[in-house]
């Protein structure tokens, strides 16, 4: 979706916009608030897009709240986009383990890829890469610079998206902003 030569419109050293922050909430709330996984049939993907045994979810962002009623947490925006989280098993162990203690989080992250591209959809696309860093924040060991502070204790270390208009947007560039990548 980026390529090298792309221009983009870059936020840089600023907090988090109100549309990105819509977006990061929506997508990572529910893991953040799903500390046990329900059961899945045949440890397949439930009724709401979720497959906890594969640490995803894939499905239209309606299923994201676990109310399939054609919105999201009430609003019926982003609804029919497609959205795919995918986490690994340091997140869970560190979401059911109080947030901020290294031993449990360290290397815990999660992914959201936001496809609003399709029929009916908001025409909104974004890509997000979410790590743990501790309450410490920018001044954590684990801190990525060119990332922004969500929830306390994490970080977006690489925030693109491009809006119904084709115009793109960087509002996080974390270097290095591979998942598990070391300084």
């Amino acid at each position: 979706m980026f390529n090298s030569g792309d221009s983009f419109k870059v936020a840089k050293g600023t907090k988090i916009g109100l549309r990105s922050l819509a977006i990061v909430s929506l997508a990572s709330a529910a893991l953040l608030g799903s500390v046990l996984p329900q059961a899945s049939a045949a440890g397949g993907f439930n009724q709401y897009g979720y497959n906890y045994s594969a640490r995803i979810f894939s499905g239209p962002a309606d299923g994201v709240d676990k109310v399939l009623n054609g919105k999201v947490w009430g609003d019926p925006t982003y609804a029919n986009d497609h959205l795919v989280m995918k986490w690994n098993s340091a997140w869970d162990v560190c979401n059911a383990n109080g947030y901020n203690d290294p031993a449990f989080c360290a290397g815990a992250w999660d992914t959201n890829e936001w496809n609003g591209n399709l029929p009916g959809g908001s025409g909104w696309s974004e890509h997000i890469k979410i790590i743990w860093v501790g309450s410490a924040g920018e001044t954590s060991s684990y801190w990525v610079a060119g990332g922004y502070s969500v929830w306390g204790n994490y970080e977006v270390i690489s925030d693109k998206a491009m809006d119904p208009a084709h115009i793109k947007y960087v509002w996080a560039a974390g270097s290095p902003s591979g998942l598990g990548s070391s300084k």
